[in-house]
């Protein structure tokens, strides 16, 4: 019964992680833990806590500074199209070249299907796309 509330809790983190997506480390954890103990009790808490804390620390927004290098940055002579949507926490294909953030090389970005993205580089994981 234990093992199946807390595999719940995992499961609704999961899912409603995209609604945390701008959320800190902090605000990941305790929405994590507060979804965890509604679900699965003070165990679900332990668990959603951890589990939230972690999506919420690799989908902290970039700073104002690199999401305007990202917007000002020139376009690439060749479009690069996907097949698959970009979606924020989701990796970019390998065959997307993305290019590091100077001033920042926390962050890298690419031009995927006309819209700018910024990028965690070494699992290029979708942080932001810009509209």
């Amino acid at each position: 019964m234990l093992i199946r509330m807390i595999g719940t809790a995992t499961t609704v983190l999961l899912l409603s992680s995209s609604v945390f997506a701008q959320s800190s480390t902090v605000t990941g954890a305790a929405g994590g833990a507060a979804t965890g103990a509604i679900v699965g009790g003070p165990a679900g808490a332990a668990v959603g806590g951890i589990v939230g804390g972690v999506a919420g620390s690799l989908l902290d927004p970039p700073p104002q500074k690199v999401i305007t290098y990202v917007q000002q940055a020139p376009a690439p002579t060749t479009k690069v199209v996907v097949k698959e949507k970009v979606v924020v926490g989701q990796p970019l294909p390998q065959t997307v070249i993305v290019t590091p953030v100077p001033d920042d090389p926390k962050y890298a970005y690419a031009i995927v299907n006309d819209q700018r993205v910024i990028v965690e580089p070494s699992s290029r994981k979708v942080i932001q796309v810009i509209q």
